[in-house]
């Protein structure tokens, strides 16, 4: 269905998702060590010693940095197999660590644990690391970090650092599926010393695994469409037609820096070739709210991003902030800005705000808990990423009544893209350079999400 609430298989142990504070009140529409000097002082080459022979147990010893142990091997042609993103997944009692693979290539690893420190290593087997993504924040869960390289001429290890004794509950391997490739998925969940201890150490084998697929076979029996079909992604641009929205000191309309955005978003996310995108408005014409929403339930959508620009009396405020359905509003400002929005209806004459409070509690009773979760699932996505393109509101995920928010069943956002009335702000908002970068990042965060949702089974 729109918002892929098929149930979770066996596939994800993640059944008692935490419930975030993410409902409201009124919202229908919318809805990514160099080796060692050869001359070290003789004290010093001791202890150079003792750490290179760790390294050998290890595979990798500074944060992102290869160990030569092995003869090196031709450096992988570009465009070939690769690992190209790492994901890690805090979920209370688990954590979940995923690697993606480009390219049709078979999944082949070993996964152990090592003691004193706590330690879990994976050897993959003729697929180099080229990461283009990686976690913002690499202490996750169990996890205090992570380090990868060249172990040996055709296997690369990644050692994870475990924050206390850790088990692996399960490792399955996910084939490629709705644009995303084959992923080794690992779930790591929390254990006693002496378990940890009595498992702990080198495999026996010096080679890895067979193919982790014949190892784990991961039970999965949802509809074939479900798999096989691209996800929906439906952008909307705020305003548009009578009403424009918003204005900065330079006379520029909200209504036209958010179309501008909202096709240069879809262009990017069109590009990869992994969604079917559908905008609610492609031009300069007014649309009601709830149609808006209807639009994204018409075309099943699997998620909703309305964009829209701020304005305040504060010029010196700025930055782009994300909100999800909320009961309330998460602070006063935010309150102000969804009555403003939710106004937009009246001035077509259709005033769409007529439902009794009790008919509104049994409406917002009704949204999904899994909805919510994964609408601020997805905007936590968007504030990891673009925290660190461009300024955000603190805090940037905030929670407001918007109408287009209110479909039960997709997932929706709405973003402030920045203000208006700040000039900083207005001159990213018009700039053609930094309207492509972030629409990059946000396509990047699209992706970011479907994937952590692939990775945890059948959606």
């Amino acid at each position: 269905m729109a918002a892929g609430f098929g149930l979770v298989l066996a596939i994800c142990l993640f059944a008692a998702l935490p419930a975030g504070p993410v409902l409201a009140d009124d919202l229908a529409d919318l809805l990514e060590r160099e080796l060692r000097e050869a001359s070290l002082p003789q004290a010093e080459e001791e202890a150079s010693l003792q750490q290179d022979n760790d390294a050998l147990s290890t595979g990798a010893i500074g944060e992102g940095t290869a160990v030569p142990l092995a003869p090196a091997a031709a450096a992988p042609a570009e465009g070939g197999p690769a690992v190209t993103s790492i994901r890690i997944g805090d979920h209370g009692d688990q954590t979940r660590f995923v690697m993606e693979l480009s390219g049709d290539v078979p999944a082949e690893y070993r996964v152990f644990t090592l003691s004193d420190p706590f330690r879990v290593v994976i050897d993959v087997k003729n697929v180099p690391f080229r990461l283009v993504e990686e976690p913002a924040d690499k202490h996750k869960g169990f996890v205090s970090g992570y380090r990868y390289g060249r172990f040996e001429a055709d296997t690369y290890r990644v050692v994870l650092d475990a924050t206390q004794p850790v088990e692996v509950s399960r490792d399955f391997v996910l084939d490629p599926q709705a644009g995303f490739g084959r992923r080794i998925v690992l779930d790591l969940a929390s254990t006693d010393l002496a378990s940890f201890n009595a498992k702990a150490g080198l495999p026996a084998s010096a080679e890895p695994a067979a193919p982790a697929a014949a190892i784990a076979a991961v039970p999965v029996s949802p509809p074939a469409e479900r798999l096989e079909r691209r996800r929906v992604v439906v952008i909307d641009a705020g305003h548009g037609g009578v009403d424009p929205g918003t204005h900065g000191r330079s006379g520029v309309q909200e209504k036209a820096v958010v179309l501008a955005f909202a096709k240069q978003l879809a262009g990017e996310l069109r590009a990869s070739g992994r969604y079917d995108v559908h905008l609610t408005r492609d031009s300069d014409i007014f649309i009601p709210l709830r149609e808006r929403v209807s639009i994204a339930r018409r075309h099943k959508a699997d998620l909703f991003i309305s964009i829209h620009a701020d304005a305040i009396q504060k010029p010196n405020v700025r930055g782009m902030s994300i909100y999800t359905l909320s009961e309330n509003a998460s602070d006063a400002e935010a309150a102000a800005l969804a009555r403003k929005e939710n106004q937009s209806d009246l001035i077509a004459g259709l005033d769409l705000q007529g439902e009794s409070p009790e008919v509104t509690g049994i409406l917002i009773d009704l949204a999904q808990r899994e909805t919510k979760n994964y609408s601020s699932r997805f905007a936590k996505t968007v504030v990891d990423h673009a925290s660190q393109k461009t300024a955000t509101l603190d805090p940037a995920h905030r929670f407001a009544g918007f109408v287009v928010l209110k479909a039960p069943d997709v997932p929706s956002v709405l973003i402030e893209l920045g203000f208006l009335t700040n000039p900083d702000d207005e001159k990213q908002l018009t700039s053609p350079t930094w309207r492509a970068t972030m629409a990059k990042t946000l396509s990047r965060s699209v992706d970011r999400y479907f994937g952590d949702r692939l990775a945890e089974g059948p959606n």
